[in-house]
């Protein structure tokens, strides 16, 4: 179906956006297939160790949130974005002198650690910075759009950067990686400066608890069905290991690929349907791709998993987005942002500790079958949501 030319000149002033995300989210992808089984193999510390360290960036994005939201409310959303791009390119240079030091597995895991949570505060920056750029470039109007092309730029770049840095590490070893990140996010930093970005909005700034309590009830119910996300990304090398199986970042290619044509394809269910209804028919799509990761007796069904888990989870954030934003001011839109990605964030520090300790008392498979039962309680929460709304 051919887009209007309104219609297209939103999409397009949307991406002009949101690359800025794909840049940082390329930086993402590259480690997080490679990161875990550096830590467990070649430095020697368990699995929980490994999922520890992934969740460290997700963490740093959570506490940074509030910090995030004030940035792009009160400063601007252009230069949250270049101080996410700057502590991407600290995270690079930190990253390739850990991977300098693997000799010394204690130093290397701390500077390790380091550059996740600096690459965690970039992320928030960035992620905020960008949505609520095209939110004021496109209009409150266009929030479930906004919201959807971001999504589709992270995990786009992620299915992109996950094989990219296996293939990376096994031409150019892991020191390829922070070498990788640096030259990405100083490339991002170059052609965002003649970008003009747009008027920081006026009026009432909500404290950050009051913005973030009217969000909660919509973020306990993302961040339920996220974890299924965190176990996946964190763990899906290991699983694979642990059940003899190679290929893992492919896994994580058809979790990105199904995710970006669900938008592709239904995106305007949303706004059709209503963010609730939305919601709930992707959080079974979910829970039926856990199952199967669960139960997967070969990679094949585990890639069938791993791609309706995918399709399931993508409509899952702007969908409820577009019904928390509502509950704020336009003045607090960062704010909202900021205490929405809270919840996503939250579910992925959650997801690294949680499942590595679920994972070495009942083994691996059992960690997708625990992420299905959260996203069915998600799936409640949000029934219940969308009967106090109607």
């Amino acid at each position: 179906m051919s887009a209007t030319p309104s219609s297209l000149s939103i999409t397009l002033q949307i991406v002009s956006i949101v690359f800025y995300t794909f840049i940082a989210f390329i930086c993402i992808g590259l480690p997080i297939a490679v990161i875990p089984s550096y830590v467990h193999e070649q430095l020697g510390f368990s699995a929980m160790v490994a999922g520890v360290t992934i969740a460290a960036q997700y963490l740093a994005t959570l506490l940074s949130r509030p910090f995030a939201g004030r940035v792009s409310d009160n400063v601007g959303t252009k230069r949250a974005i270049v101080l996410g791009l700057a502590g991407i390119l600290i995270s690079g240079v930190l990253t390739f002198f850990a991977t300098l030091a693997q000799s010394l597995p204690t130093l290397s895991l701390s500077i390790l650690i380091a550059s996740r949570l600096l690459l965690g505060v970039a992320q928030g920056l960035i992620g905020v910075g960008t949505i609520s750029w095209c939110m004021g470039a496109v209009g409150a109007e266009h929030t479930a759009r906004s919201i959807s092309w971001n999504g589709i730029a992270s995990y786009g770049a992620i299915a992109i950067g996950a094989p990219l840095g296996v293939v990376m590490v096994a031409h150019y070893g892991y020191v390829s990686l922070g070498l990788a990140l640096s030259v990405l996010a100083a490339l991002g930093l170059v052609l965002i400066r003649n970008k003009p970005s747009v008027p920081v909005v006026r009026g009432e700034r909500l404290p950050f608890l009051a913005v973030f309590g009217r969000i909660a009830p919509f973020g306990a119910s993302l961040c339920l069905a996220s974890i299924g996300y965190g176990t996946l990304t964190t763990f899906i090398t290991l699983y694979y290991l642990n059940r003899g199986w190679a290929g893992a970042a492919y896994c994580l290619s058809v979790f990105g690929v199904c995710f970006i044509l669900s938008r592709l394809l239904f995106i305007s269910a949303i706004s059709r349907f209503s963010g609730f209804r939305a919601a709930i028919a992707c959080m079974f799509i979910e829970t039926l791709g856990l199952i199967l990761l669960w139960l997967a007796p070969t990679t094949g069904v585990a890639l069938l998993g791993a791609g309706l888990t995918g399709f399931g989870l993508s409509l899952v954030y702007p969908a409820l987005g577009v019904e928390a934003i509502r509950q704020v001011p336009n003045s607090s839109r960062g704010a909202g942002l900021s205490a929405y990605a809270v919840f996503f964030d939250l579910a992925l520090a959650i997801a690294g500790p949680l499942m590595g300790a679920i994972a070495l008392n009942l083994g691996y498979g059992w960690i997708f079958f625990c992420a299905a039962l959260l996203s069915v309680s998600a799936l409640g929460v949000t029934l219940l949501l969308k009967r106090r709304a109607y």
